[in-house]
């Protein structure tokens, strides 16, 4: 690469709480959604948990010494809710804040700037008991807990983000049953769809009414750009349905001011929508001081038959929509099209669409490869390497075309526990031996060190 990013642009990793603490019964934390829902049988690839992950919660000095020598300005974190408030309400455990406060503190001394996500899918067990994101009253109980972790740590971190991707949480949660609460709803998904993001508002509400003039608020929303199969009416049909569903139900409220046109109409039968209220659409939409994005693939729909004829029947995830078409390009390891113009789509997309958008990070964008040894033992992870390279191409290309970017976060620093895959696939610039918790740059780290380093070089 032989242009730059302008300076001031920030190079970051990233990482989320459950997938790479461990500990998840340590200091009186409490149970999360994630934790029940691992303890199914066949809920999760090889009936993995949290546990251990990458044990960060007791080897994070070693994990700050890998951000540092890793050359990075910014690292993207999340707090554990139920770590901070095990039921979900109430005070705030010492020993929960403290965790973060070291962490937090340890970062600011090697210079690097903390990006804290308040919420990143680990809902506490408590509140889920209650009805959880179905229940509007899970929105307020997120707006305290954001406003007490402000409260706490608002003197050394900065830049806050209140959810991180909503619509997995809603629609794989709550809709498909994938994910935790491993729920299959059609009603539930969408009221739990709307509580986000009217928590999202609270929070950011709350938050900014005892800030101070440097905190930025923002949120972090996965972009994955729609593409119909063929040119026929019924697959675009099929692909405006999609990204009604995965994008413009989130993207609309937070920034067009609306809900998105033709969601009502698309789940007739199978909600009333009476969750909505007045004045939500104001609350969702408090301006915002920047937006994340993940990026990490296209969708290549097509038009297909709803699997339960019955709409008062049917899961929000059945749309009329076959999503199991792919592109003939190559795959990641997970079997993802490897589409790096797919960025450059989202990102100049979202320009385009809403006017005013506020200043736009990409804050996930990574990808899974079989580890592969060279002669000296070392994981020569090229394929990683041409990815991230590609797609930081592709994050240039949409910043040449007028998107507002300020920065790239690299998904991810460690190995971790990856969701309903269990520990299976490795999207690590480190690798982590589960067993030993041993670390391991893989050539990747070294290469985007190298790469960060020539970018602030004269």
């Amino acid at each position: 690469m032989t242009s730059r990013f302008p300076p001031g642009f920030r190079w970051g990793v990233a990482t989320s709480a459950f997938q790479i603490e461990g500990a998840t019964r340590s200091d009186g934390r409490g149970p999360s959604i994630w934790d029940t829902f691992a303890a199914v049988p066949g809920a999760v690839a090889g009936g993995d948990t949290g546990e251990p992950a990458a044990d960060h919660y007791h080897r994070w000095p070693r994990d700050i010494a890998l951000l540092a020598a890793l050359g990075v300005d910014s690292y993207r974190f999340s707090v554990s809710w139920p770590r901070i408030q095990p039921s979900g309400r109430g005070g705030v455990s010492a020993k929960g804040i403290g965790f973060y406060r070291q962490l937090v503190e340890a970062l600011r001394e090697q210079g690097i700037e903390p990006f804290l996500t308040l919420y990143h899918w680990d809902l506490p067990q408590a509140l889920e008991d209650e009805g959880g994101w179905r229940s509007r009253d899970t929105a307020s109980r997120f707006a305290d807990y954001a406003a007490l972790v402000h409260a706490e740590l608002g003197d050394v971190v900065d830049h806050w983000t209140t959810l991180n991707e909503p619509y997995p949480c809603a629609v794989a949660g709550y809709g498909e049953g994938r994910h935790a609460p491993g729920a299959r709803e059609g009603h539930g998904a969408l009221a739990a769809a709307h509580h986000l993001l009217l928590g999202h508002g609270l929070a950011v509400r709350a938050m900014r009414s005892q800030a101070r003039t440097a905190h930025q608020f923002g949120i972090v929303l996965n972009q994955s750009p729609v593409v119909p199969v063929t040119d026929s009416a019924a697959d675009a049909a099929a692909a405006a349905r999609q990204d009604t569903l995965l994008r413009r139900q989130f993207t609309d409220p937070l920034f067009g001011g609306r809900y998105a046109p033709g969601l009502a109409a698309m789940f007739a039968g199978v909600s009333d929508f009476s969750f909505r209220l007045d004045g939500d659409l104001e609350t969702i939409g408090e301006s915002l001081d920047y937006l994340g994005v993940n990026y990490y693939y296209r969708l290549h729909v097509a038009d297909a038959p709803h699997r339960e004829p019955d709409p008062a029947l049917r899961t929000v995830a059945d749309i009329g929509v076959d999503t199991s078409r792919l592109p003939d390009v190559p795959r990641t390891g997970m079997g993802w099209p490897v589409e790096p113009e797919g960025l450059t789509e989202a990102l100049v997309g979202l320009h385009n669409r809403y006017p005013g958008l506020p200043p736009v990070y990409v804050t996930e964008n990574g990808c899974v490869y079989p580890d592969v040894l060279d002669e000296r033992g070392m994981f020569a992870d090229e394929q990683r390497i041409a990815f991230l390279r590609a797609h930081i191409e592709a994050a240039r290309a949409s910043a040449e075309a007028g998107v507002d970017l300020r920065g790239y976060f690299c998904w991810s620093l460690l190995d971790n526990f990856e969701w309903a895959h269990g520990y299976k696939h490795r999207f690590g610039l480190v690798h982590v031996d589960y067993t030993t918790q041993r670390r391991t740059p893989r050539a990747s780290y070294h290469w985007y060190r190298e790469f960060v380093a020539a970018q602030r070089t004269p």
